[in-house]
Order: structure tokens, then C-alpha cells, then sequence
């Protein structure tokens, strides 16, 4: 059998496991006798473990199968948690996902976790020695059921489930029996709950059993359903479905079937010091499916197509005059705007899937640098443009990282300031119009304007007469002035030579900006400010000379116009009184190497780059149209102020204009 075809559902189900186990590690890491979160855990490892067993990763499934030892022995109380424990679930955790980031990747998920599996194994060592002593093959087993297996059994019966035991025999001639039992569960699971097997999940998964195997199963699905599902798995040559009685606990203790992990929500029943009956949940259809992001980006681009088509029929109808196609027009663009916004819709990701990332990092980084600090994260749903969330994580990894090493004061310093010895780092996520803002907060002891303003002169950043100058905002913003670094030594977190320059170059790329709050003694915040999306956006069109570019609307305060004896001189610059405020204008032929012709009056398009603005001037407003943002490609890479281009309906090319690179200095 080509396994292959299972690979993307393994990658989805093993990341959403993988996730699970990085939270409730930090959750066990806190309370070491959760039995839930130890249980949730122990649940993630297992399934995990099945999974690369089928699929022929071993390295992964020998891993699993040490956390799951180890955790046995913790949630069976015969070993009691300890902090080396914990460190090694995180290590483990961590090479889980290295692992699995491979096999994405086209790899094999090879990876050398001998230390970690040892590290293991001397934890388990006192107890798994005696495991293995009591061990009998299968075949000379006598399994009791347990109090809980039968309490499940007993509550779902009264609860109007039925209990089946199925005797499933495989195909002599089966091939990976594995991968055929863990399609049958996987059709179990869908009607109903499995309690136990026979032989048990581990000698299934190893394929120590001959072929054939039972199952202890509750549902209200139908003998000829169950028979139906479990017979469409290739290679299952006969289901036998019989009662499981359980009239007398004699019966049920003497039951040969195995134990099994059961689901969360029977086992919150089962435990239940309640009389009520126990409310197992019947199979309710799925209302989502997973969907390949390849045929989402298809989709896109095909739409992105429409929408350059639909552009350029807006354009014959006005030429034409028909009121008819007008009105046909109309009635497209009406329809067209609903159908962008759910494919705009389709591309939309929560960031979640970007913070889960951190709560380790904070844990390890936050340790590396002998500091308590707790990560707070709030607005993980708020959703993005898949595009930024690509492209938003390593931004935040630095400024994260940069809160923990520069933000927050070490211990002494906080028991001076007379602060909790505990740091804490938020995380932030929210909407407002049609932005996402991500904010990093921490309570530190705030950026020390004087001496970031010495070393930036000191770097040559700025002269010491610009320095007196300079607002308490704009000193914070020297944080990301190219080479700036206020690190006194060499670390594995910062003082490398790349600063916060990076990360506010990858924000603008993406159409962002960053911006900083500070208070002495009291902390720091970074806000981010990043468009929804960056395939389809509404800009101004503008011509320069013959020529048509976009302005991205975002980016846009006014239009306005400019008569030439409004023009003033400031510091060898042309500026202008806007609102009260002197603005810098600027030439876009100038910028771009186009014709320069002298007028009475000039078209003014006035933009804003965080607290900088600027006046553009063009040659003539078009007006504005929504476009679809292309790349320009390795060989146009590099064009200052350019962030991409676009197909007009005339069919001629218009580059979109990046403003906050124009107000860069």
C-alpha cells in the first residue's frame, strides 16, 4: 500500500498533536498533579506514536513511546513528577516538531533523539524493569476488566447507547496490518467510542498479532452500519458484531479484552460523582473539511484573473455608453465584491497559529537568562492573510526575544524597583478597521531615551544637534536604526550587529509599521499595525507623466491640490502647511526618473508612514480602483519604493508605489 497519500493527514493531525502537548506541558510544568493535563498529554504522545508507527516513522515513534512510558508512571502515581522530567518532555516536545517539520519538508523525519530517549528510560528504569517482568505473551494472558472500563459500559447502556464487541479478521495476505487497524478505528470513531481491544493498541501498532483482533465498542449507530464501515477498509475479510453483556459484574470482570484510551468526555462521565446519566454525544457530520492551501492559492489566483477581467469590462462599458451593459456591469461587480470577500475570506488563518510557537520559547529563552517571566496571550483567534502569517513570525521571535533580554530587569533589579520577581511578557492580537494589530508588552524598566540617543550618536546614526531635537517617540524609534544595538556583550540572543532594523523592514514589506510606547520604570510596547490582506486591495491611481501607478489607499490621509506658490523651503527641502504642519513634498517623476514639467498647480496625494508624513506629488489623480498585487520578480527585486505591480483593465501594467519606504531615511 502507497502510504504517501496519507502523508498531508498525517502532517495536519501531528501538528494539532504536537500543539496540544506543548500547552499542556506548560500547564503540567505548573501543576504536576493535573491528572488531566497529564492524561491530555499522555493521549497527544499515544496518538502521535500510532500515527508514525503506520506511516513507518520510527524515530518519532520510539520518542513517543518513551514520554508515554514515562508518563504512565507519573499518571499511575507509581512515579512521582519531577522538574528533569518536564525539561525532557520539552526537549522531546522540541524534536517532535523538527521531526515532523521534515517529513513536510520532503524528508524521511530522521533525527538522532538517543540522549533524549535515554534521559527517558533512566526515569522509567525502576519501574519498567518490573513492567517487563510481568509481561506474558498474548496468547497466555487473562486481562480483568477494570471498575472504570466497566462503570463507562454499564452508564452507556443506561444511557441508551449499545455495547458491541467486533472480531475483525484481516486478509491473510494483508500488508501493513497496522496501518488496516488504524483505518478501522478510525471508521469506529466516527460512530461511536472504542473502550478496549484485544490484543492492546501497542501490539496492534507493533503488529504483534496474527490477524485478527477485538474491539469493545459503544454507540447508537446500527449493527449493518458499524458492519458496513468497517467492512469498507481494504483487506478486512469478515466482521463478526456480538453483544457485550454486562447483566452481572462477573461478567464484566472476567472480560480477556484489553484496555484502551478512551475519550475525554467518557471519562469525565465515568468519574462523575452524579446520578445523572451519562451523555455520550452522538456522530454529528462534520461542518468542516481540511482543503489543500495549493487549491485555495488556485483559487485565488483564477479570481485575481477575474478581477483584472472585470476591470477592464468597467472600462468598455463606459466606452461603449449601453445602459443595458452597464447595468449588466453593475450587477457583476455587485455579485463579484460578495465572492472576493469569501475568497478573502478562505485565505484568512488565525494567528494562533503563529503564537502557539512562543509560550515554550519564553519558557526556554527566559530560563537561558536566569529570569521568571510569564507570557500572557490574548486574541490568538484574530485571523490574518495567510501571506502575513508566513511572514509575521520571525519579526515577533526577535522582538520577543529582544523584550526578554533588554525589557524586563533580572531578579535583583526587580526586587529593587520593588516589582514581582516574575516578568511579565503579554502578546497581544485585536482588529480595528481593516487592520490586525499585534502588540508585545512586557513591565520592564522602560527604553532609557539618554543613553539609547549617546549610543545612536556615537554609532553616527545622528548628529548631537539632531539629537536635541528629537521627541521622546522619535528616540524610541532609533531602536531601529540600521547596525543600532545597546547590547554590552555577545549573547545567542542579540548584540549580533542585526537589530530591530530587520523586523521593521520585514513589517514594512508586508505593508505594515511598527511603533513604541515606553514608560521609565514600567515597561515597553511594541504595536504592529498590518493590512488584512496583500492580494487584493483598494489603491488610488495616479499618473506620472504617461505612465499609471498605485497608491495602496491604506497609506493615503487626502488628496488634495497644490498651487506652486504654496510651495515653501525648509532645510533645502520643499515642504507645505498642512493642517498647521509643515510637510515634506515629494516629486514622484524625481524618484522614479520620469520627465519634470513646472506648473501652476500640482496634484497632491498626502501619505502617512507611522508618525512621518509626506506629500506626493503626481500628475494627475485617475482615481480609485481595487487591484490585485503581483510580485515583480527576482529580476525587478530591488526598485526603491516599489512593493509590486498590477493588470489594469486596459491591460497595461501600473507598479504599485510603497510610501513607507519613500518616507524612510
Amino acid at each position: 500500500m502507497d502510504l504517501n497519500e496519507y502523508v498531508g493527514l498525517f502532517l495536519d493531525e501531528s501538528m494539532e498533536h504536537l500543539q496540544a502537548i506543548n500547552t499542556s506541558l506548560l500547564d503540567f510544568e505548573q501543576r504536576m498533579d493535573d491528572e488531566a493535563v497529564i492524561d491530555q498529554i499522555f493521549r497527544s504522545a499515544h496518538t502521535l506514536k500510532g500515527m508514525a508507527g503506520t506511516m513507518g516513522y520510527d524515530a518519532i515513534a520510539d520518542l513517543t513511546h518513551e514520554m508515554e512510558s514515562a508518563l504512565d508512571l507519573v499518571r499511575s502515581k507509581k512515579q512521582p513528577a519531577t522538574s528533569e522530567l518536564i525539561d525532557v518532555l520539552f526537549v522531546a516536545a522540541e524534536q517532535l516538531e523538527t521531526m515532523v517539520e521534515d517529513i513536510s519538508r520532503g524528508g524521511k523525519g530522521k533525527l538522532d533523539v538517543t540522549e533524549t530517549v535515554n534521559r527517558l528510560k533512566r526515569f522509567i528504569q525502576p519501574s519498567d524493569v518490573q513492567v517487563e517482568t510481568n509481561v506474558l505473551p498474548t496468547t497466555q494472558q487473562n486481562f480483568e476488566c477494570d471498575v472504570y472500563s466497566k462503570a463507562v459500559v454499564q452508564q452507556s447502556i443506561a444511557a441508551g447507547y449499545q455495547a458491541y464487541v467486533l472480531s475483525v479478521e484481516l486478509s491473510a495476505d494483508v500488508i501493513l496490518k497496522a496501518a488496516r487497524v488504524y483505518m478501522v478505528f478510525d471508521r469506529l470513531q466516527s460512530l461511536g467510542d472504542v473502550i478496549l481491544s484485544n490484543p492492546t493498541s501497542d501490539d496492534l501498532e507493533q503488529e504483534h498479532f496474527d490477524t485478527s483482533f477485538e474491539i469493545l465498542f459503544v454507540t447508537q449507530s446500527e449493527k449493518e452500519t458499524i458492519r458496513e464501515a468497517v467492512e469498507a477498509v481494504s483487506e478486512v475479510a469478515n466482521v463478526s458484531i456480538v453483544p457485550f453483556e454486562t447483566t452481572s459484574e462477573a461478567e464484566v470482570a472476567t472480560s480477556t479484552l484489553q484496555q484502551e484510551p478512551v475519550t475525554e468526555e467518557i471519562q469525565k462521565e465515568a468519574t462523575s460523582t452524579t446520578s445523572e446519566p451519562m451523555d455520550v454525544t452522538a456522530p454529528v457530520a462534520s461542518k468542516t473539511i481540511r482543503v489543500n492551501l495549493e487549491r485555495i492559492d488556485r483559487l485565488m489566483n483564477l479570481f485575481e484573473e477575474f478581477i483584472i477581467d472585470r476591470g477592464r469590462l468597467e472600462r468598455i462599458a463606459a466606452e461603449v455608453g449601453s445602459p443595458e451593459l452597464t447595468d449588466t456591469v453593475e450587477r457583476i461587480k455587485r455579485g463579484t465584491n460578495e465572492l472576493q470577500s469569501l475568497v478573502l475570506t478562505l485565505r484568512m488563518m488565525p494567528i494562533e497559529q503563529v503564537f502557539n510557537r512562543f509560550p515554550r520559547m519564553v519558557r526556554s529563552v527566559s530560563k537561558d537568562v536566569g529570569k521568571h517571566i510569564k507570557l500572557h496571550i490574548t486574541g490568538a483567534e484574530t485571523e490574518l492573510d495567510r501571506t502575513v502569517i508566513d511572514e509575521i513570525g520571525d519579526p515577533l521571535v526577535h522582538l520577543i526575544r529582544n523584550a526578554i533580554d533588554h525589557g524586563i530587569e533580572n531578579k535583583a533589579d526587580r526586587i529593587l524597583a520593588g516589582k514581582p520577581v516574575e516578568g511579565n511578557l503579554s502578546l497581544r492580537a485585536y482588529h480595528s478597521g481593516n487592520r490586525v494589530f499585534i502588540e508585545i508588552e512586557d513591565d520592564g524598566a522602560g527604553i532609557n531615551h539618554e543613553r539609547v540617543t549617546r549610543i545612536a550618536i556615537e554609532k553616527g546614526l545622528i548628529t548631537e544637534e539632531e539629537a536635541a531635537l528629537l521627541t521622546i517617540e522619535e528616540a524610541s524609534m532609533l531602536l531601529f536604526a540600521p547596525g543600532f544595538s545597546t547590547a554590552e556583550t555577545v549573547t545567542d540572543l542579540s548584540g549580533r550587529g542585526v537589530g530591530l532594523d530587520v523586523v521593521k523592514s520585514k513589517i514594512e514589506s508586508l505593508g505594515g509599521e511598527v511603533f513604541v510606547e515606553t514608560r521609565r520604570g514600567e515597561g515597553t510596547i511594541f504595536r504592529i499595525s498590518l493590512p488584512l490582506t496583500l492580494s487584493i486591495i483598494s489603491a488610488m491611481l495616479v499618473e506620472l507623466g504617461k505612465e499609471t501607478y498605485a497608491i495602496p489607499l491604506t497609506a493615503i490621509i487626502e488628496t488634495t491640490s497644490l498651487r506652486s506658490s504654496s510651495i515653501l523651503q525648509a532645510h533645502r527641502e520643499k515642504v507645505f502647511d498642512f493642517r498647521g504642519q509643515l510637510v515634506p513634498l515629494i516629486s514622484l517623476n524625481e524618484v522614479y526618473g520620469l520627465p519634470q514639467h513646472e506648473a501652476e498647480a500640482y496634484s497632491v496625494v498626502v501619505v502617512r508612514s507611522g508618525e512621518k508624513l509626506a506629500g506626493l506629488i503626481v500628475s494627475e489623480l485617475i482615481g480609485q480602483q481595487e487591484i490585485v498585487m503581483k510580485p515583480l520578480g527576482s529580476y525587478l527585486e530591488g526598485i526603491r519604493a516599489i512593493s509590486g505591480a498590477t493588470i489594469l483593465g486596459d491591460g497595461q501594467v501600473a507598479l504599485i508605489i510603497d510610501s513607507n519606504a519613500l518616507l524612510r531615511k
